[in-house]
């Protein structure tokens, strides 16, 4: 397999863990220092954020379907679609809420592990299907 594939690989393994819950696997896939953009703020890097992201997002199910993997040099773009539903989200509650968005990641893999994940998600579009609602102040 080439470079190209087996890092198209890594990336995909990478959101089927997430989908899986599947902490030590996801630990395997990524760098004493890998580090998240685009994730909740003030991320550890390495194993600590790994498991920081997963204490932030609580209890959760959810399935990633990837739609799109692109690769070139060392930097592998998915764009996912992720049915979920969990207790809250942004701290809008959202028990029994199923809710679908897109989002895309671009991964920076160094020597076959993830090194960077910068998330770009339409979290907009989850709390507008948990009801939030924007009110414009008035003058």
């Amino acid at each position: 397999m080439t470079d190209l594939a087996n890092n198209k690989a890594t990336a995909v393994r990478f959101l089927d863990a997430i989908t899986a819950g599947d902490v030590d696997t996801l630990l395997t896939l990524i760098t004493p220092d890998w580090q998240m953009t685009g994730g909740p703020p003030g991320l550890p890097r390495g194993a600590a954020g790994i498991h920081a992201l997963f204490a932030s997002i609580g209890p959760i199910e959810q399935t990633w379907t990837v739609d799109d993997v692109i690769a070139e040099g060392d930097r592998v773009v998915v764009r996912a679609t992720n049915t979920c539903v969990q207790e809250s989200f942004f701290g809008v509650p959202a028990a029994g809420v199923r809710q679908v968005f897109t989002a895309t990641f671009t991964f920076r893999l160094a020597d076959g592990l993830i090194a960077e994940t910068w998330r770009n998600a339409d979290d907009l579009g989850r709390l507008l299907q948990l009801g939030v609602r924007f009110v414009l102040p008035t003058d």
